[in-house]
């Protein structure tokens, strides 16, 4: 896989996320459903892509339950992250510094999306091309995460742009990081592992409660399960 590729589709992820903040701003109404569908894709990858991957890599050097746990390890770093940032209010108190912090966290998220597409481009072009449309289901959803956490915390236009912007390069950067980092195969599969267990967390932990909480309807739902169909095919027809 030339590096030209991945940097051209973390552009595009790049791009993904200023068209959610952007829309963020426009289309209220119309985000529940688009993160539900983000969710149903990033969730969609985890089950049928990265941990299918992580244990074909892994095939002879680790035991399936031993990248399992690995996986669950993933998943509890990124509950961590998501604990240490505390960038939700229970309160719904408005806070600049939480906004501020939020978005620094969804920066981060954008960031290691970037780095693991980079990553599972060097395990297979199939397995990257699977891994890029989540990623940028998920950074779309990302910027609107973005514009909403600032604003909702009492930060200006002018503000939750900035920060749009910030997240918006996050992409490209960890995608440039991973040209540097060539594992082999047995580090290869851990990480295909721990990836597998941040998009199950962002998915189910972040997007899907995000989505149903503003639009607790059957919509979000359907748009939830099209996601995850969506992955399903395209992870099919890939392979």
């Amino acid at each position: 896989m030339t590096p030209s590729l991945i940097l051209v589709i973390a552009l595009a992820a790049s791009a993904a996320t200023m068209i959610g903040g952007l829309l963020a701003l426009k289309l209220a109404d119309k985000l529940p459903l688009v993160m539900a569908f983000s969710a149903g894709a990033v969730i969609g990858v985890a089950f049928f892509d990265l941990a299918p991957e992580a244990l074909e890599a892994g095939a002879g050097i680790y035991h399936p339950a031993q990248l399992l746990a690995i996986a669950a390890l993933g998943f509890f770093l990124y509950t961590l992250l998501d604990r240490a940032v505390a960038r939700h209010n229970c309160q719904g108190q408005v806070n600049p510094a939480r906004g501020m912090v939020g978005a620094a966290s969804f920066s981060a998220h954008s960031m290691m999306d970037g780095f693991a597409m980079g990553i599972a481009f060097q395990h297979s072009h199939e397995v990257g091309l699977i891994v890029a449309a989540a990623v940028l289901a998920h950074d779309f959803a990302d910027g609107l995460n973005t514009v909403n956490v600032v604003m909702r915390n009492g930060g200006s236009r002018n503000f939750a742009l900035r920060w749009l912007a910030v997240d918006a390069a996050a992409p490209m950067l960890g995608a440039i990081a991973s040209l540097f980092t060539h594992p082999d195969p047995g580090v290869l599969a851990v990480l295909l592992a721990l990836f597998c267990g941040f998009f199950l967390h962002v998915g189910a932990s972040g997007l899907l409660p995000e989505s149903h909480r503003a639009r607790p309807r059957a919509s979000t739902t359907i748009s939830t399960l099209a996601g995850a169909g969506f992955l399903y095919l395209v992870t099919a027809l890939v392979h």
